[in-house]
């Protein structure tokens, strides 16, 4: 019977240890398989926040039969984010700050109202500010009863998440999906042609999420050819800074679609809650004092606008660096036929090849560090249009020596 965690894809060893740990915790065991606090890791589009919503899913399942049947009330409202006693923290700006995290802790130390348990999942806990992260190590450190924590970060680094959180909880490490893996379930679910399928697939890197906008989405497939066009670009000077402007400009662009509906409703509805339009005797005074509730929206908003266009200049440039992976592997016979190494670009070979004949290895390794190093750039808030541009520069440098 299809349950909850058939959202995972390509992550059998997992769906077997939070199973496991969901029947221990319906049985009363909270040691052992079960444990208050858990840390969810993977690359990006492993499904990480999808396997922790499941087993939130599966922790509060009322189904006799295995948690997480995917039927009952409680899973389905939990998978639709609507379930009472399971709260997502998904951080819209650029981290998650002191004043949310309190006000979430404070929540869940209340005993379940409905469900079995009080569960808070915190998606991109690597956001965790570190006032923030010590809120929230307090509370993991003592957990309420009936509470569970499900964190998720990139990875167990004291970057990502602090070694002191990190030693509460109980690690839960997902895998990149097989090509294959994400091909069939493109096949399956959205009902894809083979061909469309395995090219989504075969360029997603390892993304369910992104293999799907690619098949289904030109603009997405745009996007990522004005990425990969910045790599071709860089042997001509003239043209190479032309082409970084217009990489951050469609991250920008693409920041602004993504928000507009969305800003627009926020700011009727709260133009609505304080008496917009209203013509009774306290109208007038209803929406006196509102310039600062319209201040901290604005904020938001443009937090998680920020947020937006550094997340899609970040995929770019992760596909830029991965030409420059493939025509490194191509250079030393690593991506050969039997080797088992694949490309991350198998659609670009004739470019990849041509990269790895024109350029030499020292030249492809220290383009690569060029992207490491803008991104790390961006991570400390330096300007896209600047970042960008140093890469640039370096790349040619790289390339020409």
């Amino acid at each position: 019977m299809a349950g909850v965690f058939d959202r995972l894809v390509g992550q059998d060893a997992v769906e077997s240890e939070l199973t496991a740990a969901a029947i221990a915790a319906r049985a009363g065991v909270v040691e052992g398989a079960m444990t208050h606090s858990w840390l969810f890791t993977g690359p990006p589009g492993s499904g990480r926040s999808i396997a922790a919503l499941c087993f939130a899913a599966a922790l509060q399942c009322t189904d006799a039969g295995t948690p997480g049947c995917g039927k009952c009330h409680a899973c389905t409202t939990t998978m639709a984010g609507t379930h009472g006693d399971v709260r997502r923290v998904v951080p819209e700006g650029l981290s998650i700050s002191t004043k949310e995290m309190r006000e979430i802790v404070q929540v869940a130390s209340r005993r379940p109202s409905t469900g079995r348990w009080q569960v808070v999942v915190i998606e991109d806990a690597d956001r965790l500010t570190e006032a923030a992260g010590n809120v929230l190590l307090k509370v993991v450190e003592e957990p309420p009863d009936r509470t569970v924590f499900l964190l998720c970060a990139p990875s167990v680094d004291p970057e990502d998440i602090s070694v002191t959180l990190r030693s509460r909880c109980r690690h839960v490490h997902l895998v990149a999906p097989s090509v294959p893996a994400i091909a069939q379930v493109l096949k399956e679910r959205d009902k894809l042609d083979e061909k469309t399928a395995n090219w989504a697939a075969s360029v997603s890197g390892g993304h369910v999420g992104r293999a799907r906008r690619l098949a289904t989405d030109e603009e997405a497939r745009a996007r990522r050819q004005r990425a990969l066009a910045l790599v071709a670009a860089v042997a001509r000077p003239g043209a190479a800074y032309a082409a970084a402007d217009e990489l951050v400009k469609a991250a920008d662009d693409e920041a602004k679609q993504m928000s507009a509906a969305r800003d627009e409703r926020e700011r009727e509805e709260l133009a609505t809650a304080l008496g917009a339009g209203g013509t009774g005797k306290g109208a007038a005074s209803a929406t006196r004092g509102s310039a600062g509730v319209l201040k901290d929206l604005e904020r938001r908003q443009k937090s998680r606008a920020t947020r937006t266009g550094r997340d899609a200049l970040d995929r770019a440039l992760i596909d830029v660096a991965g030409v420059y992976r493939d025509a490194l592997a191509v250079r030393f016979g690593a991506a050969s036929a039997g080797s088992g190494v694949t490309l991350t670009h198998p659609d670009l070979s004739d470019q990849i090849h041509d990269l790895a004949d024109r350029v030499r290895p020292e030249g492809l390794l220290r383009s690569i560090e060029a992207v490491l190093a803008c991104r790390e750039a961006l991570d400390l808030n330096v300007k896209p249009r600047f970042a960008v541009a140093a890469m640039v520069a370096a790349i040619m440098a790289a390339q020409s020596a």
